[in-house]
Formats: C-alpha cells, structure tokens, sequence
C-alpha cells in the first residue's frame, strides 16, 4: 500500500476528530450556502433600488402569496423570482404552455404572472384553463403583446390585470400587491382572537405583546390566520409554506416539528386562539374553548 496513503489513515485513525470535521465541512459549508437568505438584492439592469424604507409606503401585501411565473424568457424569469422571493413570495416557475396547464392542474396558486407568447402554445389558453378549473388565481397578464385586442381578450377571459413589456420591476411588485388588496378587501392586518399578523412588517402579536418567530413559523401563523376555523390538509400547508412537490413527501416531519413551534410560542404567549390536529386529515385554527 502507499507509504503516503498510509500515513494519512494512520493520522485520522489518532485523531478522530479531525476525520469528523473534515467529513462534515462541505455538507455545512454547502447547506449554508444555500440557505442562508439574502438580505437585500440590488439589480442594477433595472436601476431601482428594492430597500423596503423607499417602498414602504406602498408596498403592503395580505399574506403570503403562492405565484406561479408563466414565462419562457429565462433572463427576465431569474430577475422577477429573485425580486419576488426577496420581498418573501413562495414563486414557482413555468417556461411554456405544457408545464403552465399542468402545475394550473395540480396545484393552487394566489397569483399567476402569465407571458401570452409561449414557444408550445398561447398564455389565453392556460387563462381559460384557470377558468374552466374553477380557480380562484389572481392572473396577472405579462406580454410583449400590447394590441388592445390582445388587452382585451385577456380581460374578458377573467385576467386581473395586464402589464405590457417592458416594464418597470417596481410596478409589478406593486400590481401584485394590489391584486392581494382586493383579494382581501383592503384589510392591512389579519386577527382572530387576540392574536394580529401585521403583513407588512412580518411580525405578530399576541395580547399586544411581539412574539418571536421563525421566518417558517411565521409563515405558518399566516396561513392559519387566513384560514381560522378551516381544516387545513398537511399537504395544503407544506406545499403552501414550502412550494410545490413538497406535499409529495412520504415523511412530514419538518412540518410537525414546526407545528409544535407554534403551538408552543402561542401557548407561553397567552393566545386564546390554538392550533388543533384533526386525526386523519391535517389541522385547524380555533378560540380555545
């Protein structure tokens, strides 16, 4: 054998924990690379700063949104995902008309961005998709195709709103959140029994005391909150909380752990509100009895 290559296990082989750490760095090193969020994201091609002291006082949303991005430009697709995930959106993503009608298919979304020239077919036919469906997705119309005709046809059919390109980032963010205002009746804040979710701070009080969450916990509250007194399939949640394919999961554990967060936080906090597990199906938001 290796002289060299001996030595080497000789020396993991006196001192074990080196072995450890060596063996354990890259998966920590990885792990934290991809999840540890961004702060803030600057994108000069657009020259706007997307600082939430600037865009206070219009940037409200009600709660967490689920959008669905129907556009096949894959430059303008990565600026829209990462300024919707900075401002805390869940964004899935669809770059033509087969995977457009399928995710419309099988998963629920608050707001679709749809693009009407699709390289396998016409954003129209996806909208009337939604329709026939019977969803309830905001769509927002996102098209090079700026004839009144095509403005015309996407309203008709039940879109909410239509943006030509190019537009500016800025007032897509702010559609978005005007879309989520009428869904919600203008309402800035959400209660229900003595506990508030104020959305554009991302914070909640219970008893007007601040309680401290997690990013994922307080996602969690929100749902709930927008839901009170609703079963809430586990699947539902996780694919709401966590995106799609996640509710395909065999194991739930990630949930229940956080669960049991929230439970708890509401508990130590005197919430006269709980969150009750329904055998067989999923979990509801009640007043304590």
């Amino acid at each position: 054998m290796n002289l060299k290559f001996c030595s080497f296990l000789h020396f993991f082989a006196n001192y074990p924990h080196y072995f450890l750490f060596f063996s354990i760095f890259p998966i920590i090193f990885t792990y934290t690379k991809q999840r540890v969020p961004k702060k803030s994201v600057s994108f000069q091609k657009v020259s706007i700063s997307l600082s939430a002291k600037k865009y206070s006082y219009t940037y409200y949303y009600i709660y967490k949104m689920k959008i669905l991005l129907v556009e096949d430009n894959r430059e303008l697709g990565d600026l829209v995902e990462k300024t919707l995930t900075a401002e805390r959106y869940v964004v899935e993503r669809a770059a033509d008309y087969r995977t457009a009608c399928s995710k419309v298919g099988d998963y629920d979304y608050d707001c679709i961005l749809l693009d009407l020239m699709l390289p396998d077919g016409n954003g129209l036919d996806v909208l009337r998709k939604v329709k026939e469906l019977g969803k309830s997705d905001s769509v927002i119309i996102i098209s090079a195709k700026d004839a009144i005709d095509d403005k015309v046809a996407g309203l008709t059919l039940g879109a909410d709103d239509y943006l030509a390109k190019p537009f500016h980032i800025a007032e897509l963010v702010a559609r978005i959140r005007s879309v989520a205002r009428r869904r919600n009746a203008g309402k800035l804040e959400i209660s229900f029994g003595n506990v508030v979710l104020h959305p554009e701070t991302h914070s909640v009080e219970v008893a007007g005391q601040p309680l401290t969450l997690s990013r994922k916990e307080y996602d969690i509250i929100h749902y709930f909150l927008m839901r009170p007194g609703h079963m809430i399939r586990k699947e539902s949640l996780a694919e709401a909380v966590w995106g799609d394919h996640i509710d395909q999961t065999d194991d739930f554990d990630f949930l229940y752990a956080q669960i049991k967060n929230v439970r708890r936080k509401l508990g130590d906090a005197g919430a006269d509100v709980e969150i009750k597990a329904v055998y067989g199906f999923g979990y509801k938001l009640s007043q304590k009895e």
